[in-house]
């Protein structure tokens, strides 16, 4: 009889790597509930805005510190992954891009848009 010390272990997440598309896929989830936490946000600021001048300073203050504009910037690309990848779904839904390229060019396809988006909208709300 041999000990259970001789058997074989399965991969755990130290040792195996998930895919790209994987970690994209669990991504999708996240953000959609992260966007959720990033509406409840935004109902915050317009019961601010609705409450009065000086509510709606104090969240403006706070929305407009270091902190606040990381969280805002940080929920930008949220969106914009969470857009990326839901048109990459919807053309998956058509049956076409199944293949190991079109996938794996897709995947990067998804964070580049997503980050050349975030950084376009950040750009064009300091220069107007």
């Amino acid at each position: 009889m041999s000990s259970s010390n001789d058997r074989p272990t399965s991969p755990h997440l130290q040792i195996y790597r998930l895919p790209l598309t994987a970690v994209l896929s669990i991504g999708f989830r996240v953000a959609g509930a992260v966007l959720a936490g990033g509406l409840v946000l935004l109902v915050w600021l317009l019961v601010a805005a609705a409450s009065g001048p000086d509510y709606y300073a104090q969240v403006h203050g706070m929305a407009a510190s270091w902190f606040g504009q990381l969280v805002l910037f940080g929920l930008t690309f949220v969106l914009y992954f969470h857009l990326c990848n839901g048109v990459r779904h919807l053309y998956w839904d058509t049956g076409r891009g199944f293949e190991r390229e079109s996938v794996a060019t897709s995947v990067w396809m998804v964070l580049a848009v997503s980050v050349g988006l975030t950084v376009l909208t950040w750009l064009i709300a300091f220069i107007v």
